[in-house]
């Protein structure tokens, strides 16, 4: 770095060195790190752009240009990345959550106010820390996890959710996100629809520690489980079922982006020879709840809605929504009862 460059010229530098080494939109990347950095947003990041750079935090920042241009995803790098107004604590154990997911918890809030949910009151386990014997993201890091957790997941599974024939009120709709990643589908749809009970769920463990310490971190609290896709449910009442599960065909991982094949969750990319296994799977599973769910929600890859669509028809759903990003891809697909 140059003697006494002010902070925009640094900023110049960046981007130019970004594109050079073919990071795809490098002068926002440049400029993420940079406010990351600095420790600056909005107003007053414009306001220090002539300031001369910071000679404390020379080093820090020629290290994470040097990541970015390596191939490493800013959102890593500064271990953030902001959806629906909220910051997600984002590590390589979690795909990056992108806008277009933004779009399917929207579409799910608005047409989750058509459904006419059972009369029937199902007893949920106290929302607090005692959740999944203690939750997953306790004992992440403890001797014998996996043990832990597993009879974390047991203690609860025996308070057993009461059938829909032992009670006759009104319940709160239950809302099941599969795969959650980071959280970020399961959190905001905690906050923007309090009177659901939300679980989120991750055959990760690791996933799970993130999305835990964003559910702290936004002092949203929520319900856990560990397991694959809905096998986790099996026995309980699910009025509604939301997804964004791995859809990367088996042989385009190769074809994408080093940012996403080098360094995103190779779990929570490829979805098998079509990349359609997960909603095939999801699809057989739902005869493990205790009745059909009154809505599923999915996010896709493209050219993939309509086989989607059809799987979702062929379980029994008659209303059919599918919904484009703002790209104009056909993003998500929803079913209704």
């Amino acid at each position: 770095m140059k003697v006494q460059q002010s902070i925009r010229e640094a900023y110049v530098e960046a981007s130019s060195f970004l594109k050079q080494h073919d990071v795809m939109e490098p002068e926002s990347n440049a400029r993420l790190l940079l406010e990351w950095v600095l420790g600056l947003s909005g107003a007053a990041y414009y306001m220090a752009l002539p300031e001369p750079f910071p000679q404390d935090k020379c080093e820090i920042w020629e290290h994470v240009i040097q990541r970015k241009a390596a191939g490493e995803p800013a959102q890593y790098i500064i271990g953030e990345q902001e959806f629906y107004g909220e910051v997600f604590i984002v590590t390589p154990s979690v795909l990056i959550p992108r806008p277009e997911t933004e779009l399917l918890v929207e579409s799910v809030t608005k047409l989750a106010a058509d459904l006419a949910f059972s009369q029937v009151e199902q007893e949920l386990p106290d929302n607090n820390d005692t959740d999944l014997a203690h939750s997953a993201g306790d004992y992440i890091h403890s001797e014998d996890t996996d043990a832990i957790i597993q009879q974390g997941i047991t203690d609860m599974q025996s308070q057993n959710w009461q059938s829909d024939t032992t009670s006759n009120h009104a319940h709160r709709p239950v809302c099941v996100d599969i795969g959650t990643g980071s959280g970020a589908i399961a959190l905001t749809l905690a906050r923007m629809m309090p009177d659901w009970d939300i679980w989120a769920s991750d055959i990760s463990l690791d996933a799970l520690q993130v999305a835990r310490q964003n559910s702290e971190r936004q002092q949203t609290p929520i319900h856990w489980e560990q397991g694959n896709l809905l096998e986790p449910f099996a026995g309980r009442r699910v009025d509604i079922v939301v997804s964004n599960p791995p859809y990367i065909p088996d042989d385009d991982i190769a074809g994408l982006q080093p940012e996403v094949r080098l360094h995103e969750p190779l779990s929570a990319l490829a979805g098998g020879p079509d990349g359609l296994g997960p909603y095939r799977i999801m699809m057989e599973q739902l005869s493990l709840l205790s009745g059909l769910p009154a809505m599923v929600a999915f996010e896709l890859g493209q050219g993939q809605a309509q086989d989607v669509a059809d799987m979702v028809r062929t379980a029994g759903y008659d209303q059919i929504h599918i919904i484009k990003d703002l790209a104009g891809i056909e993003r998500h697909v929803i079913g209704m009862l």
